[in-house]
């Protein structure tokens, strides 16, 4: 990811010009879905021959992908980058680059720590966790929202359950923030996302191995003691493993926090209703509307016949589940930012055997930071001059979100109990 342009609202289409969709492009970034609109009208099975995939933009053809694993397979992983792109993808990506069944195996090894009855759980404790990130931001009047909570706080929490010491989050967070930078136009990595890698990989190993000299109660002291057809997992493993949880746990919940605040700045009325009482329908219809999660790719294993266009096997085809959740098909006047709307159909956590492991969590993460945060302030807003959105294939929000907040005169709701 990369953050050196400014944010903008809108980029227009020419009627008489197709607009071109490439994940890697800056100017997609700064707001992707007018290009996703054009495609889910004229061209739905998208072709980019420049950088050889396919591209499936409504919500019916997303949700056909995801449902059909065997027809679009994970086994090269889920990046277009050619780095990325590969065989041997579940070396960096472990599950989450398999398909069923070996996929369900290792699935159901952490899925414990996942399901909705254990999240509740952990309620009390990501409320601690957010208002210890929360309260010295407040004392400033002024900070950044985007970089000093919304991605800060669902970091400390996934570091938290791995097991990493709390002095150690923040240098984790800052490493997994380079990671998917790119440069415009560009699909390789940067000197410098290739160098954060290297630091983390090199963490985490340590971490693996301290740990099995002494292990503790968390998630990654869990992993050294599970079996998989009679074997244990490797350090490897357990590494790719990481790499999975941490990147995946912390990158999109946090951007969908701060999408959230930014659209509660564009919207009055959604601000006082997502502050007041509104949290939770502020977190699903930022998830419908402005997803973090754009785009995860697919191997097509055999022929496809989709709109009459056939997707030749061996393609790499773009899933974008986020112009799925603003298909008309689906969602009524979808690009109305609507807290009374039904986010049932939303596709932003996938959907099928690869539905994101971590939804309930992040849902209530997402929630819990804005209800944290709304019952100690009763307006807030944002400098957009200086503020500035990541550059990702993958990932859509800020990286930066100047905002200066006005305190309660009496605090309410869960901090104040």
């Amino acid at each position: 990811m990369h953050t050196d342009s400014p944010a903008r609202q809108d980029i227009g289409i020419d009627p008489a010009t197709p607009p071109v969709y490439d994940p890697f492009s800056w100017e997609l970034h700064e707001n992707p879905y007018p290009v996703y609109a054009w495609m889910r009208e004229n061209a739905p099975v998208y072709r980019n021959e420049e950088r050889d995939f396919w591209a499936l933009s409504r919500h019916a053809d997303v949700l056909f992908a995801l449902r059909h694993p065997k027809l679009f397979s994970n086994r090269n992983g889920i990046s277009l980058e050619a780095e990325l792109w590969n065989p041997e993808a579940y070396k960096t990506s472990f599950f989450l680059a398999m398909d069923p069944p070996e996929h369900g195996q290792l699935r159901t090894l952490v899925s414990g720590g996942f399901t909705a009855r254990h999240v509740t759980h952990q309620e009390e404790r990501i409320r601690k966790m957010a208002r210890e990130r929360l309260l010295p931001l407040l004392e400033q009047g002024e900070f950044d929202f985007a970089g000093d909570y919304a991605a800060a706080l669902p970091n400390d929490i996934v570091c938290d359950m791995v097991g990493i010491p709390a002095a150690d989050w923040d240098l984790i967070r800052a490493d997994t923030d380079m990671l998917n930078m790119r440069g415009d136009g560009e699909e390789e990595r940067p000197a410098a996302s290739v160098q954060a890698a290297l630091r983390l990989a090199s963490y985490f190993v340590s971490h693996v191995t301290e740990l099995r000299r002494s292990p503790g109660e968390d998630l990654t002291s869990h992993l050294l003691d599970v079996r998989v057809k009679g074997e244990p997992l490797s350090d490897s493993e357990i590494v790719a493993f990481l790499f999975l949880l941490i990147t995946a746990g912390n990158e999109s919940t946090g951007k969908v926090i701060g999408n959230a605040w930014y659209h509660g700045w564009l919207h009055p009325d959604v601000k006082r209703a997502g502050l007041d009482h509104r949290p939770g329908d502020w977190t699903m219809e930022t998830l419908r509307y402005d997803s973090a999660s754009q785009m995860v790719a697919r191997l097509v294993t055999e022929d496809t016949v989709l709109h009459d266009v056939v997707l030749p096997a061996g393609s790499r085809v773009a899933l974008l589940p986020a112009s799925g959740n603003r298909d008309r098909r689906v969602f009524e006047d979808p690009d109305r930012y609507d807290l009374d709307r039904d986010t049932s159909q939303l596709i932003s956590f996938g959907h099928g055997p690869h539905y994101c492991l971590g939804a309930a969590l992040a849902k209530l993460e997402i929630k819990i930071a804005l209800e944290e945060i709304g019952s100690l302030i009763s307006d807030y807003d944002i400098d957009l001059t200086y503020a500035r959105r990541v550059h990702s294939p993958h990932q859509r929000g800020f990286a930066v979100l100047p905002t200066s907040v006005t305190l309660r005169d009496k605090p309410r709701g869960p901090s104040a109990a």
